[in-house]
């Protein structure tokens, strides 16, 4: 008998696109679809951003609004 554990969750992961600063002293990347225009600017230091995919876990954003 084991008190105390609980069942893990599977964590679901997949292939997902980013965005990812272009500055070399910048780590920031943001999800797809949780970019707040089509073509963003780094939210931390204004540096353009370029697509990428990065295997993540899966998230949803009910509110996205650009794909």
């Amino acid at each position: 008998m084991a008190f105390g554990r609980k069942n893990a969750e599977e964590v679901v992961m997949e292939e997902t696109k980013v965005w990812i600063c272009t500055s070399d002293e910048c780590n920031c990347w943001i999800r797809d679809n949780f970019k707040s225009s089509d073509e963003p600017n780094c939210p931390l230091c204004k540096s353009e951003m370029t697509p990428s995919t990065k295997m993540l876990q899966v998230i949803d954003n009910p509110t996205r609004k650009y794909s």
